[in-house]
């Protein structure tokens, strides 16, 4: 891999974790907890169409036994596809492309969840809240998130928890809203087993991950690590059109971009759990990764005055290295009550991510402008985020429900640190260009507590409801200018669920939930943070949280041989934070955010899964979904509005006992944002897999098989219209092996068969199971 060397813009100290944790432990937390009712002592008992009354799961002395929840997971096979009361939930370790793929890769699979080329996350069109077994992590906030889920192997999950409509045991720190839950892969059957994996893929792409775990008597421990090497190549194009107000006059620019990027990425994950006695299990986790990344990039510009004269023209050329490091660390405590099914969790999380970037460049050019700086420039960009989550969950269950109440601290402090410099073309020399250099400094504490009830009323009806007080104090400081702003929120966010069994087939669910998002990180920086001559960015410092309400009214049931899920959703925002951008001086676009208006969406998410024969499986799952929201920019309060459909099939063929095959496709409807709107995506994966031994699979792995994915967006305002499209590096092809040796849940190793879709046959599906106690429910 190549090597450019940057002189790397470093001022500020890391923050120790250690602080962290004296920190946390010494304040007083109120936070919250997601529920997961226990099993009945006989057998697993699910949240089938009539609720079963919660009851105490057994714990096997000495060893950390696996008992489901009640909630369980959404199974995509031929047998009867459920759900939890909250939320869906998508088994990804049955799709063989797993073995290959990245979580970006993963989440474009998940039923309405979207990631685009540059790594952001939307569900139904919306930002989400990223959690890694049920915690926020330093890896998932702000802009650490696209290099996470891009390098991270899907290997390591075990399955993916989409959450609409979050209830009371849900936090809003971290972006609130809708969350999307990363369960990490976890094994706990007694004895060994592991699985190792190595993919080689065109253009000198490789990966290799491997996943081991390991449990006897009262311990059972675990752990992952992966190597990925990726190059992704980009082009893209923008035209431009600036608006006189006053005479409509048009003045255009265009600008062609190409470049190519190189990854390199590093990690592992491990865990372990120790029965004390039959009352109390402790825990820990620890993880660790570094991203490292370089780039070469070639922008050709051109703009012209209203009268069609060339101002300015020229050729940029630049070279950039960045590495990400992610750290993480977790300790639990479970402790078994007197009364049956009776526990009570402490559980601390520690995280940080750390980055440091650098870009230098240089403008050749052909028209120069009076007002254009130096031609050579050098850029050094640092962020640090450390996360402490200190969390305790009690859970009660009584003869008709149970019981649940929860304490949250959590403290998020980051530091954004932006260095520019002008280097003299003769001399070499560098100066700081202090008008472009800038730190600003986070600091996001949260205190929260919640409680629930869910209680079955009797064999058809089950009811939970739940509130959660939540307060927040946001200190900022923008040191470079001396400004200094606090903000404080206090909110009560109530939610619902109720479930309905028409049959033992068929199962009505209801769910409403108020939620806020507040404003994130790089939203809240007033400063002026340049991306490259033409485009830069600010934040706004006065903005307030957005709130949402929404409603959801789910079907569940069993057509024939086809699992049937279908949601009715509603969403009605207030205070919406969205995109403003201004047309400055010289073609330069001012992108920052403000509090606009409102905007509401709706639809209806199905999801049909069944065997067509007893080789082919299909499942289907599709949204159609209407959004309106107000125009920003408009002088006379305008609205826009979408009807956006989106769809992904997964067509999967077992042709004989040893090959099978499997085309996924996928396709994102056109999508608003405060200025404008993204147009539709389509692309197809495709995926062949063959048993070479009981052990060992060979597997093939083609992404965007028709090279088809790009994405387009139209601004349209008074005073600008402008048109993007941008394009990855297409069709990409790997060839791997996969193999597993040891034993698994005492089945020698052999894994049930399971497909991409709504899924989750095995183990709880609750987040903060991951390296979790025996009686472990979900966490945060």
């Amino acid at each position: 891999m190549p090597t450019h060397h940057l002189a790397l813009y470093s001022r500020h100290p890391r923050l120790s974790l250690i602080a962290h944790l004296v920190a946390g432990s010494l304040l007083v937390p109120f936070a919250a907890h997601a529920q997961q009712a226990p099993a009945t002592p006989a057998q697993p008992k699910q949240d089938t169409a009539k609720p079963a009354a919660a009851t105490p799961a057994p714990t096997v002395q000495g060893q950390a036994a696996q008992t489901p929840a009640v909630e369980s997971t959404v199974t995509v096979t031929a047998t009867r596809t459920q759900n939890r009361i909250d939320r869906q939930s998508y088994d990804v370790k049955a799709d063989p492309a797993t073995s290959n793929d990245t979580v970006a890769d993963t989440l474009n699979k998940v039923p309405s969840v979207a990631v685009d080329g540059e790594g952001n996350i939307t569900l139904r069109g919306r930002n989400v809240q990223i959690l890694v077994d049920g915690k926020p992590s330093a890896m998932m906030q702000g802009e650490n998130r696209a290099a996470a889920i891009n390098a991270l192997p899907a290997a390591d999950l075990d399955s993916v928890e989409v959450i609409n409509n979050p209830g009371a045991q849900f936090g809003n720190e971290g972006g609130g809203g809708p969350v999307i839950n990363l369960v990490m892969r976890r094994e706990r059957s007694p004895g060994g087993f592991a699985v190792l994996n190595a993919n080689l893929g065109t253009e000198g792409r490789f990966n290799t991950s491997g996943f081991g775990s390991f449990t006897s008597g009262r311990y059972s421990v675990q752990g992952a690590l992966f190597h990925r090497q990726d190059k992704r190549e980009n082009s893209g194009e923008n035209r431009r059109e600036r608006i006189d107000p006053v005479t409509g006059a048009i003045a255009p620019s265009s600008q062609q971009t190409e470049g190519v990027n190189r990854t390199e990425a590093t990690g592992f994950n491990g865990g372990g759990t120790y029965n004390l006695g039959d009352r109390d299990v402790i825990g820990a986790t620890l993880n660790y990764s570094e991203i490292d990344n370089e780039g070469e990039s070639s922008q050709r510009y051109r703009s012209s005055t209203a009268a069609g004269s060339v101002d300015n023209e020229y050729l940029r050329r630049g070279l950039s290295e960045s590495k990400n490091r992610n750290y993480g660390l977790g300790a639990r405590l479970d402790h078994k009550g007197d009364a049956p099914g009776e526990t009570f969790k402490m559980d601390l999380r520690l995280s940080a991510a750390d980055g440091d970037s650098g870009s230098r460049s240089s403008n050749a050019y052909t028209v120069r402008p009076p007002s254009a700086g130096t031609t050579d420039s050098r850029q050094a960009y640092l962020t640090d985020t450390r996360i402490a989550d200190f969390t305790g969950d009690y859970e009660l269950p009584g003869e008709s429900g149970v019981m649940r109440l929860g304490y949250k601290l959590a403290r998020n402090s980051s530091s954004f640190d932006n260095a520019y410099f002008d280097i003299n073309g003769a001399s070499g020399a560098e100066s700081i260009n202090r008008n472009r250099t800038n730190r600003f400094e986070l600091d996001d504490t949260t205190y929260a507590l919640y409680g629930s009830y869910q209680w079955r009323v009797n064999e058809k009806w089950g009811v939970q409801g739940g509130l959660r007080a939540e307060y927040a104090d946001l200190d900022m400081n923008q040191v470079t200018t001396g400004q200094r702003a606090r903000n404080h929120y206090f909110d009560a966010i109530p939610s619902a669920f109720v479930t309905y069994g028409l049959s033992d087939d068929t199962t009505l669910r209801f769910s409403y939930a108020h939620r806020i998002r507040r404003p994130g990180q790089g939203e809240l920086n007033p400063f002026v943070v340049y991306r490259d001559e033409l485009n830069v960015s600010s934040g706004n410092p006065n903005l307030q949280p957005t709130k949402t309400d929404s409603l959801e009214l789910g079907l569940e049931t069993k057509l024939g041989k086809v699992d049937t899920n279908v949601r009715l959703y509603a969403r009605q925002d207030s205070d919406l934070i969205s995109e403003r951008r201004f047309l400055l001086a010289n073609d330069v676009l001012l992108t920052t955010r403000e509090n606009a208006g409102s905007a509401r969406s709706g639809g209806i998410e199905f999801n049909f899964s069944g065997r067509a024969t007893q080789k082919l499986m299909i499942n289907v799952n599709g949204n159609v979904g209407y959004s309106e929201q107000d125009v920003l920019g408009s002088v006379n309060a305008d609205k826009r509005s979408a009807t956006s459909i989106s769809g992904r099939a997964r067509i999967a063929y077992q042709m004989d006992q040893v090959n099978s095959f499997s085309l996924n496709l996928n396709a994102q409807g056109k999508t608003l944002f405060g200025e404008g709107y993204r147009q539709p995506v389509r692309t197809a994966d495709f995926n062949y897999r063959r048993m070479l031994t009981p052990a060992l699979s060979l597997v093939v792995n083609v992404n965007d098989l028709f090279d088809s994915q790009k994405t387009e967006t139209f601004t349209e305002t008074d005073r600008l219209r402008e048109y993007s499209i941008r394009r990855g590096s297409g069709r990409m092809a790997y060839v791997g092996l996969s193999y597993r040796f040891g034993s698994f849940g005492g089945a020698g190793g052999q894994r049930r068969p399971m497909f991409m879709g709504p899924g989750g046959h095995g183990g709880p599906g609750g987040p903060g199971a991951g390296a979790g106690p025996v009686f472990v429910g979900p966490g945060r």
